[in-house]
């Protein structure tokens, strides 16, 4: 693996075809005997230290379009805080149906999952028919692995019946110091960022454009009101983004006074931090509170001139998804992915259904979407939301962090990278864009908000 490394960090492309593959790596790894081990806990409760290993595995063989990838760095996903509590439920069966569909799917179905959804790194070996990428090739990933045997899958891959998460349903995630993808995962790493600022966007930056941007989602255009919840997180930082270049006024949802600096910091002028203003939709376990979606709707009107949203970027769910059916404007969009609070949603239809609202659901992003979600980070026009770099041995402390809320933008994980700043290869534009990547890199949070 050093020689792998010396060669990369070398900028030797040519030689890193030559190189063997190792046989064994290192991986953040789940093992299938423990996925019991929090039963009876409530998710608060569960402790990802405790389910998260750094094991050393064994390297699997490269199938027919498939690449394996050096991983000089990856980054931590709300799907690696699920996993990694066994939550909705242990990715282990995602593994064994998987498994079961094909000789080539059923090497994903092992005792131990290796996790991860992000990466950037440097291609080692080309399967049979992979002809758009070669050995020594630069490169991110984002995580649709889609099989396409299915006529649904060809208008928009995230209808095919077959699709599935990379490193959540499937095995040899980017966690790790070595990954499997398929080709058509790939995309080109942005010249002008290190490794962790490159892996830190494939996710999350492509979910936030097909959600807000892309014609699967809410269809942004200027002008919009976007109210946009968890506005500094992992997700929320690339929708606030995607809403500024987009010429749209983003309404930015936090729960802490340095979250809302966060956003400021961003180019967000419209902030409201719900710790601050004490806003609690839920006046107990079973009961929402309209007073507080109506007061919330009225500061919402307050700082805007009088306007409602005309989308609301849902993502946190059970908590929040009754507030954001009410507040977006008559005639507007709630678009909604992942419910990080909870998966059963309760609104009052009269205010979707007698105001002509739309709710959409959205998940990830096909190849298209994700590919131009990359390209504006290539060209500058959207930056990485770093809060925190950590080295892989310290994955499970940070998956930790990430579960209690204690984070701003994304953790990145350094896997081969020895330390960071490390892979710019365009200084020219890294100069032109330095000011705006320093001004979206921000500092960890200490305590959850």
């Amino acid at each position: 693996m050093q020689k792998i490394l010396d060669a990369i960090l070398a900028d030797e492309p040519e030689a890193v075809a030559t190189l063997p593959v190792p046989e064994f790596y290192r991986g953040i790894t789940l093992h299938a005997d423990e996925a019991t081990m929090f039963d009876g806990l409530a998710g608060k409760d569960k402790d990802p230290r405790k389910s998260l290993h750094l094991d050393e595995v064994s390297a699997p063989q490269v199938a027919a379009g498939e690449v394996l990838i050096a991983v000089m760095a990856s980054g931590i996903n709300h799907n690696t805080v699920w996993s990694s509590i066994f939550e909705p439920l242990p990715t282990f069966h995602f593994l064994s149906r998987y498994g079961r569909t094909s000789p080539q799917a059923a090497r994903h179905d092992l005792p131990y999952h290796v996790l991860g959804s992000d990466l950037a790194g440097v291609v080692l070996r080309c399967g049979e028919g992979v002809t758009a990428w070669r050995p020594g090739d630069e490169v991110v990933a984002h995580c649709l692995s889609v099989e396409l045997h299915h006529p649904d899958g060809h208008d928009d891959t995230m209808l095919d019946p077959e699709q599935r998460i990379w490193g959540f349903e499937t095995n040899f995630g980017g966690l790790a110091e070595l990954a499997l993808v398929k080709a058509n995962q790939l995309m080109p790493k942005p010249g002008h960022l290190t490794w962790e600022e490159a892996a830190a966007s494939g996710l999350v930056n492509s979910t936030a454009y097909r959600q807000l941007v892309s014609p699967n989602g809410a269809r942004l255009k200027q002008g919009d009101t976007v109210l946009i919840w968890g506005a500094s997180g992992g997700l929320g930082s690339y929708a606030t983004q995607l809403a500024l270049n987009g010429g749209a006024t983003p309404v930015c949802v936090v729960s802490s006074p340095q979250k809302a600096e966060a956003c400021r910091r961003m180019g967000a002028e419209l902030v409201i931090d719900r710790s601050e203003e004490g806003y609690r939709f839920w006046s107990d376990e079973h009961t929402q509170d309209v007073r507080e979606w109506r007061r919330f709707g009225s500061r919402i009107r307050e700082l805007t001139g009088g306007e409602d949203p005309d989308i609301v970027f849902e993502h946190p769910g059970r908590e929040t998804f009754g507030a954001s059916v009410f507040v977006a404007r008559r005639g507007g969009t709630i678009v909604s992915c992942a419910s990080t609070s909870g998966y059963e949603h309760t609104y009052d239809n009269r205010y979707l259904w007698m105001n002509l609202k739309r709710i959409i659901g959205t998940h990830f992003a096909n190849y298209r979407e994700a590919w131009e979600a990359n390209r504006l980070i290539a060209k500058g026009r959207i930056h990485p939301t770093l809060s925190q770099v950590v080295p892989l041995e310290q994955t499970a402390q940070a998956v930790y962090d990430v579960h209690h809320n204690r984070h701003q933008g994304k953790v990145g994980v350094l896997c081969l990278a020895p330390h960071e700043g490390l892979g710019v290869r365009d200084p020219e534009l890294r100069a032109r864009h330095e000011a705006a990547i320093n001004r979206f890199r921000t500092g960890p949070v200490t305590a959850a908000g």
